[in-house]
């Protein structure tokens, strides 16, 4: 089990892990309703006044708008546009077929990976001393995380600086997709250190591929201030939160989804976590041996192989 290195944790912006008081007044905070209202804020159409706060997230964050379709500041009519704004095609090249099977779905930093573990072989790691189960992550569905024993998990950060939509880290057909209502605590490093069972706790949206290497899930965890969570294929899933999950249904191939392409986006920062079967570690599933937990990665590069 590592924690993520000091420079990683200064790059996201969290300087201490908030245990004390810091963690006491995330408690205190009225999440849900911060939430609310940086969800307004952030659609609405401001003007200069909009053009003057996406132009001081630049600043803050080291956002580089050169990799931006469009990279004028003042062309965004809400912060929400620039934050979800596409890149040019050329930034994020996907790996080729023959270098690598899995790409990385996005950009930000690697909190954990490995095999799921424990006596189960359901558990993954959170952080030193804090671990959870594929079952709680998805929601309470053990014939969900029954496709999972045995495999492995990848946890990913996504910092206000980076690139906020998802991609497809391989071919899929989506089977089913769940609105699991939930905590809107922080995600970021420090809050992962120090709260047990974060990712299990927050509001997630879980998203359930076939593949040719049997089931993948793609978990995208809300937070404080993530005002909405998006797919491609029903446009924004939250808000509404109704209190009791939501449970959506698809058929063989209504909506299939190539490696690379976009499945997904949030508007404000979170983190993905992505689980893989068993069957993929028995045809010779392999992290690339370059990853490190704390470091950086990027859309498209090589994130798994196969013998």
């Amino acid at each position: 089990m590592h924690l993520p290195p000091n420079s990683y944790r200064r790059r996201v912006g969290a300087r201490r892990h908030p245990t004390g008081m810091s963690l006491l007044l995330q408690r205190w905070l009225p999440r849900r309703r911060l939430t609310e209202w940086a969800g307004r804020l952030a659609s609405a159409k401001g003007g200069r006044l909009t053009t003057w706060a996406i132009r001081r997230f630049i600043r803050r964050y080291g956002v580089d708008m050169s990799e931006a379709l469009e990279p004028d500041p003042a062309s965004y009519s809400t912060f929400n546009d620039f934050f979800t704004r596409a890149l040019r095609p050329e930034a994020r090249p996907i790996v080729a077929p023959e270098t690598a099977t899995w790409a990385c779905p996005v950009d930000g930093a690697i909190s954990q990976f490995g095999p799921l573990g424990g006596a189960g072989r359901d558990t993954l790691i959170q952080a030193k001393g804090h671990l959870y189960t594929a079952s709680e992550l998805l929601g309470g569905r053990a014939d969900w995380a029954a496709a999972f024993v045995g495999g492995h998990f990848a946890t990913l950060y996504l910092s206000p600086r980076d690139y906020h939509r998802i991609h497809m880290p391989i071919d899929g057909t989506l089977m089913r997709m769940l609105h699991i209502p939930g905590d809107l605590y922080s995600v970021n490093p420090g809050t992962a250190a120090a709260l047990p069972r974060l990712f299990a706790r927050n509001e997630r949206v879980v998203c359930l591929f076939d593949t040719a290497y049997g089931c993948l899930a793609v978990v995208l965890v809300g937070a404080t201030i993530v005002g909405s969570m998006q797919t491609v294929w029903h446009g924004i899933v939250n808000p509404p939160r109704p209190q009791g999950v939501r449970d959506w249904q698809y058929g063989p191939g209504q909506v299939t989804l190539a490696r690379g392409s976009e499945m997904g986006r949030f508007l404000l920062g979170s983190t993905v976590v992505v689980l893989w079967p068993e069957m993929a570690v028995d045809r010779g599933f392999a992290f690339n041996p370059a990853w490190r937990p704390g470091g950086t990665i990027r859309l498209g590069e090589a994130m798994a192989t196969l013998d």
